[in-house]
């Protein structure tokens, strides 16, 4: 998933374009990865960083990028001994943004829900 321009997609075949945005929300299904992301939002990470961030095994962090890399939303840069990843597009953080409303959304709701069970 590279920054494009909505009409460089539109010529996609609709279902090949529900197909790469699944794959896409796909990777972003994992909570070490969303930390991932949000942390490459900010500024490049390598490795060793992100594994201190989010508590994880190198092995596991590296999986985590790779597949966020093969969906596109990772891209990776060797800077001598090291890798440093950095996100293909800020928009990734940017959908995420217009997620959280959804999110509190939900809770409210359930929250309602336990009162009102209480009662």
């Amino acid at each position: 998933m590279y920054c494009t321009n909505p009409e460089e997609t539109a010529g996609l075949p609709n279902m090949q374009r529900i197909s790469e945005l699944a794959g896409v929300l796909k990777a972003l299904g994992h909570p070490s990865r969303l930390l991932i992301v949000e942390a490459l939002g900010k500024e490049p990470h390598c490795v060793c960083e992100l594994t201190a961030m989010i508590g994880a095994d190198t092995s596991t962090v590296s999986k985590h990028l790779s597949l966020l890399k093969n969906a596109g939303v990772v891209r990776d840069e060797k800077r001598g001994n090291q890798v440093f990843y950095s996100l293909t597009c800020q928009c990734v953080i940017e959908a995420i943004t217009h997620l959280l409303p959804l999110m509190e959304q939900k809770f409210q709701h359930y929250s309602e829900v336990m009162e009102t069970s209480r009662t």
